[in-house]
């Protein structure tokens, strides 16, 4: 199933704007049969098929997994923890997709700045 191009143009959009703000390098690349957003060189958000994929992270998992139309990333029977599907209702406006780009983002910038102490 070929990945939703209005939530795709959506996502790189949300990607493209707020990477620039905090001035960091994105990426897009074919993966999990669909597309990924990678901020710094890390797998941050995507879209497959329908759904948004958002990278939160431990310290925001569980409370992302609280909002209504999200579930645990899972291709295997064992969801990537820190990793969320988001189904077309909780990404269907952009202020929704900006949300979302914005924790990946968070994510990124704390993995990037435990790599450099």
């Amino acid at each position: 199933m070929p990945v939703d191009l209005d939530l795709t143009e959506r996502v790189r959009s949300a990607v493209a704007t707020q990477a620039a703000a905090h001035e960091m390098h994105t990426d897009e690349r074919r993966m999990f049969g669909g597309l990924t957003f990678m901020i710094e060189g890390k797998m941050a958000c995507g879209v497959v098929n329908h759904d948004m994929m958002a990278r939160v992270g431990p310290d925001h998992y569980a409370r992302a997994l609280d909002h209504p139309h999200t579930r645990p990333m899972d291709f295997t029977g064992q969801p990537l923890k820190g990793y969320v599907f988001i189904d077309p209702e909780g990404s269907a406006t952009p202020t929704d997709v900006d949300k979302w780009v914005s924790l990946a983002i968070d994510c990124v910038k704390q993995l990037t700045r435990a790599r450099h102490t």
